[in-house]
């Protein structure tokens, strides 16, 4: 385990898709403060999946939602794609999040009284894509995903990885640079994990974003390319 400040720079010069620098957060407690992050930096970069182990409690959650721009650190910067959010107002981090940012969550939270076609097609229409398009990148996602057969299902008619599978393509329907994904898997049985978890990488791989993935799963952590940890507030790469 490295304590140094990590730069797993690759060998091209281009920017890292997500940048952490000197990030701190911390709750109000009692009569003080409960630090979670205490200057943690990284970076990530296009084509990468890095898995996040570290105990509960640790701060794992914590630093996903800074990454997706959902809150704000006390300090530091966060950059994505090389823009820096901690100049932007509230508005500018929310087109840069929906730009540039995909999310997959332990629960699929997709809208239940749309089809998986629908579900997949809903973020693209936010953005501003044309209807025709929206529904053609929403099938090829589907169908990439092995879920050509499902499109018109809703989600209660559909298994949990077939979610699961259905809430990926959802995160990736605007072409993100980044995706942050928390414990994609832990709701999953074993057999229906290793399949979320290779549509998930087949992704990473075919479109070259960069991902981020909060898991428990010491198994699915070693297969990614690099492995973060927190410790005292701070990330530190695994060996």
């Amino acid at each position: 385990m490295n304590d140094e400040p990590m730069n797993s720079e690759p060998m091209n010069e281009q920017l890292p898709v997500l940048s952490l620098s000197g990030v701190t957060r911390r709750y109000p407690e009692g009569d003080g403060f409960l630090e979670i992050l205490r200057g943690a930096q990284g970076q990530l970069w296009r084509g990468q999946a890095v898995a996040l182990v570290a105990p509960s409690g640790a701060g794992k959650s914590t630093l996903l939602h800074i990454a997706g721009l959902l809150e704000r650190p006390d300090a530091g910067a966060v950059a994505i794609d090389g823009e820096d959010a901690s100049q932007l107002d509230d508005r500018a981090r929310t087109t840069l999040r929906r730009d540039k940012i995909g999310f997959v969550y332990q629960f699929h939270h997709l809208l239940p009284e749309f089809t998986a076609l629908e579900n997949v097609m809903t973020p693209q229409l936010i953005a501003g894509l044309d209807k025709r398009e929206a529904r053609a990148r929403a099938l090829d996602l589907l169908d990439y995903l092995g879920l050509a057969a499902r499109e018109d299902h809703r989600p209660s008619e559909l298994s949990g990885g077939e979610q699961q599978r259905v809430a990926i393509a959802r995160a990736v329907a605007n072409a993100p640079a980044l995706l942050l994904a928390d414990e994609p898997t832990g709701n999953l049985d074993p057999t229906t994990a290793e399949k979320v978890f290779s549509a998930l990488m087949t992704l990473v791989r075919a479109t070259g974003l960069a991902a981020l993935i909060a898991t428990h799963n010491l198994e699915l952590a070693a297969r990614m390319d690099r492995r973060w940890s927190l410790r005292n507030g701070l990330l530190v790469e695994l060996e």
